[in-house]
């Protein structure tokens, strides 16, 4: 019998806000932690333009422990773009609206992941296992609204066999066990044979109000087909009920 829920998993759930308002997702500088805010915007890594610095400043600390996985990268899309030059495959431009669509949706995919692997009722779960999104492409004017989602499933972390992103992830598990979290959680998104790894590091449970929803798949698929990137999960206190 599927759960009930007298609030919705997200503020504005039903009605989009009234000022139309391109929004990027939930940035954190990989060097500082630093949150991003709309008065101080975040770069991305011009090699793999996926890890984001709040400052050139960090991102020139980071260079040495982010510089074998940028080079990866590098080398994988620019394999992708080889390909397409032949005109064997549109993966590049998959490859691209990927990223666009993972950083658009950062706060929905790690809220999404949070619940999918219990993580507050589990906190163990986030080291043995990774949430896969399944999407498939579709045509529309704007890069992160160009896929639906196809289904979702857990599975091992020993799903994701590049030695180097393994790495990577081991190296975010320790940074943020050290800072007193509980690990890096991984979300896998994938597309015609073209992935997005998203390590995101969490804090204890006992520091995350959100509630625990069962309702997460429901709560992506609608946000994701509406294009909408204001997801705001709900969050219930002694203070009462807020959305953030």
């Amino acid at each position: 019998m599927p759960a009930y829920y007298s609030q919705p998993a997200a503020a504005n759930y039903s009605t989009p806000p009234a000022h139309s308002q391109k929004q990027r997702g939930y940035r954190i500088c990989d060097q500082c932690g630093q949150v991003e805010t709309p008065v101080a915007r975040f770069r991305l890594c011009g090699g793999c333009m996926v890890t984001q610095y709040c400052s050139q400043e960090c991102q020139k600390v980071h260079w040495p422990h982010h510089k074998t996985i940028c080079q990866h990268t590098t080398s994988q899309i620019a394999s992708i773009k080889q390909q397409a030059v032949g005109g064997f495959s549109n993966d590049e431009n998959i490859a691209k609206n990927l990223r666009k669509f993972c950083s658009a949706h950062t706060s929905l995919l790690c809220w999404v992941g949070f619940q999918a692997l219990q993580l507050k009722r589990v906190p163990s779960n986030i080291r043995q296992h990774v949430l896969v999104i399944d999407l498939a492409p579709h045509s529309h004017p704007e890069g992160h609204r160009r896929f639906s989602v196809v289904s979702t499933r857990i599975v091992k972390r020993s799903y994701i066999g590049d030695p180097l992103i393994l790495a990577d992830i081991q190296r975010r598990d320790d940074r943020c066990r050290h800072n007193g979290g509980i690990g890096a959680l991984v979300v896998l998104v994938q597309c015609a044979g073209i992935s997005q790894v998203m390590p995101i590091e969490v804090d204890p449970p006992s520091k995350i109000a959100w509630d625990t929803r069962e309702d997460w798949a429901s709560v992506l698929h609608h946000f994701v087909e509406s294009g909408r990137t204001d997801f705001q999960p709900i969050s219930t206190t002694a203070r009462g009920v807020y959305y953030g």
